[in-house]
């Protein structure tokens, strides 16, 4: 991870894109970093099958076209910061791999949830996808309510803990989040009861593991919450799935922070369900840790 690298955005001309423009303009801001604009365009090969001699006038207007699309974003980006230091270039490739490639250099990818291209009735865009799973830095998919609110907002930013090893990277990232946008920290760890035996579960004391797991997270916090005195953490501990409770705290959050994977990650998954179950249905931006 490349902590003080660029905050990189993927331009393609969509109203989604749109909206992760000016998150990113607002979040390279808030971490005086520079704003890349990045936008991707394929070009027909030569004797393509369905490219009827199009020739290079063709070519021409399609890359014309493109740098308009990235001449819009960065206009739009200077409206909604004007003091951001930015850059913006036009690549030549598929959107995929040509963001996957400048989040190996940036400090942040982020996306939009749905691009140009996107069918109707998917929740989300192959590129958000692709780049919450595979990228190499930290990536966040715009989606929900991503507009800055009041002075006096106190919306959270949310993060959740499961005590894995990514789960600290998140937490890592949730408090300089909080920090930056002075909100509340709301770190949520839940837990179930799916592995004991029903011939054991009455015999349980589930007060008891209910205050373990308070315990569990007062210890992940501690650190952190030295580290960064003035941000205010909240905690919520629930008998529940990880990912029906983020995806309902986020109605509330300004940001939601996971782990690229789990505790019970499955070996081989790049993107683990919570991860998959946010970049779907939350409600506000979600920003997706990766190992260091």
């Amino acid at each position: 991870m490349h902590a003080h690298g660029p905050v990189v955005v993927g331009v393609d001309g969509s109203a989604s894109g749109a909206e992760a423009v000016c998150w990113a303009a607002r979040e390279a801001a808030r971490r005086r970093a520079r704003l890349r604009l990045v936008s991707a365009l394929v070009l027909p090969e030569p004797n393509h099958i369905g490219n009827p001699g199009l020739g290079t006038s063709y070519k021409s207007t399609m890359t014309e076209a493109a740098e308009q699309v990235l001449a819009d974003a960065v206009a739009l980006a200077r409206d909604t910061e004007p003091g951001v230091d930015m850059e913006s270039e036009l690549r030549t490739g598929f959107a995929v791999p040509v963001l996957l490639a400048e989040s190996q250099e940036a400090g942040l990818v982020v996306v939009g949830s749905r691009g140009l291209g996107g069918f109707s009735g998917l929740l989300v865009g192959s590129v958000a996808v692709a780049l919450a799973a595979r990228g190499t830095s930290p990536v966040v998919v715009v989606r929900g309510d991503a507009e800055e609110g009041a002075a006096d907002d106190v919306r959270p930013v949310v993060v959740g803990v499961d005590g894995s090893p990514i789960s600290e990277e998140a937490l890592a990232l949730a408090f300089e989040e909080a920090a930056l946008h002075g909100a509340p920290l709301l770190a949520l760890h839940t837990w179930q009861d799916d592995v004991v035996e029903l011939s054991i579960a009455p015999l349980v004391d589930w007060n008891a593991v209910e205050a373990e797991e308070h315990v569990l997270l007062a210890e992940r916090l501690a650190g952190w919450a030295e580290k960064y005195p003035d941000v205010e953490v909240r905690r919520r501990v629930v008998r529940d799935r990880p990912a029906a409770e983020l995806v309902e705290l986020s109605r509330g959050a300004r940001l939601v922070v996971v782990g690229s994977r789990g505790r019970g990650g499955v070996r081989g998954l790049l993107l683990g369900s919570v991860g998959h179950a946010l970049i779907h249905h939350s409600s506000c931006p979600v920003l997706i840790a990766r190992p260091s």
